[in-house]
Formats: C-alpha cells, sequence, structure tokens
C-alpha cells in the first residue's frame, strides 16, 4: 500500500513543477483500490499535480472527506468530469449523480480491504480520518486533527496498533503520544511542525506534494 501527498502547504519534490497551496489531499493506492482522501481547495492545482505525479483521477474509486472545510473538499466538483461509479464517504448527505455515491458515515467501517474509517469524531469540528492496515501495524491519516491527534489515534487503536501517522495535526501539542511510533509526518496546517521535527529527530517524516510513504 502506498500514500502519496498530491496537495499541501508546501513542496517536497523540487523541479518538476509541482504546486503548493492551503489544503491537503492523498492518494491511497491498494492492492484493490484507489481512495482519494481529501481533495484540496482547487480542482486544478490537484489535478496539475497528479498529473506531473502519473496519477490518474480516472481510476479512483472511492473518495474519503475528512470534513467539511473549502481546503480539503474544495477540489471535488473538478473530480466529477472523471470518476467512473466512485464512492463518496463524508459526513454530510448528498444526493447521487450519475457517477458517483455518497455515504454518510455514522459509524466506523470498513472502506475496503485494509483501509478504515475511524467514523466522526466529536471535537470543535466534527471529522474523520482513515486507518490503513499494513504489514507492520496501522498508519492513521488526518485532514486537520480538529477532535485532537489523542482522540484520532484512541479511536485507531481501535481497529489496531499504531505505527505512524500523517495529515494535518492543527495545534497539536501533547507530544508523548506520539512516542514509540516508526514515524510522524505533519502536514498542512500544523502549528508546530519544528517541534515535533526537534523532538522526534529519528521518526519525522517531512511532508510536502511529492511525498511517498510505503505503508
Amino acid at each position: 500500500m502506498n500514500v502519496t501527498i498530491l496537495y499541501d502547504n508546501e513542496v517536497l519534490t523540487k523541479g518538476i513543477g509541482l504546486k503548493s497551496d492551503w489544503g491537503f489531499a492523498c492518494l491511497i493506492e491498494t492492492s484493490q483500490d484507489t481512495i482519494l482522501f481529501d481533495t484540496g481547495a482547487k480542482g486544478k492545482i490537484l489535478l496539475h499535480n497528479m498529473a506531473l505525479l502519473h496519477k490518474n483521477p480516472s481510476e479512483i474509486k472511492k473518495i474519503v472527506i475528512s470534513h467539511e472545510h473549502t481546503d480539503h473538499a474544495g477540489g471535488l466538483p473538478s473530480l466529477y468530469p472523471f470518476l467512473k461509479n466512485c464512492e463518496i464517504y463524508r459526513l454530510k448527505h448528498e444526493p447521487p449523480s450519475e457517477t458517483t455515491r455518497t455515504h454518510c458515515v455514522e459509524k466506523p467501517q470498513m472502506l475496503c480491504k485494509n483501509v478504515w474509517t475511524t467514523g466522526p469524531l466529536k471535537g470543535p469540528i466534527e471529522e474523520q480520518a482513515v486507518v490503513l492496515e499494513g504489514k507492520e501495524g496501522c498508519s492513521v491519516v488526518t485532514g486537520c486533527s480538529h477532535p485532537g491527534v489523542e482522540t484520532i489515534l484512541w479511536a485507531a487503536q481501535q481497529i489496531g496498533t499504531i505505527v505512524g501517522i500523517l495529515g494535518g495535526f492543527h495545534g497539536f501539542q501533547s507530544y508523548p503520544v506520539l512516542d514509540g511510533l516508526t514515524y510522524v509526518c505533519p502536514c498542512h496546517c500544523t502549528r508546530y511542525k519544528n517541534q515535533i521535527k526537534k523532538r522526534s529527530p529519528h521518526t519525522y517524516l517531512p511532508c510536502g506534494v511529492g511525498q511517498s510513504i510505503e505503508i
């Protein structure tokens, strides 16, 4: 299973024309499914980066929207022309279209083999994360972590042992909860990246468009 950052405030892979922007999206590729987690703010930038990273939007079978802020769901309309029988998992009801079917997520559930949603997690803003079951344990992918990284990790631990986390951490500062993880990849809205890197230099992974992590 592979996770590729498609949309972020920073570009990691330089020299090929990738664009940064305020928002987040990553592509989860398994042996069975191609899943897009969040869509960034602007579909034009998302599709631009996908093209340069050789990711075909028509291969997306499922889309998970962590929460309904524009910087995570704004790129979705631009994807509709490319989608074929795509399942969309979000925290609100939406009528189906000719090419998509939307599921309103109300509880933890398996999206496909080895990929789960935590279901909606309460916080200042309700949000869902996904949990990826890999060979060495589970990885968590977050949008902005509005419910709190601690809350998200607790929910993910109900699925399996957590070995890594990537995504937006917002104002997270409870650094000891990251102890024991194999990797930590703070993205997008994370305010205290430098502090996380300083405290966990051997497990910290830089985030940015083009980053690819094998799960």
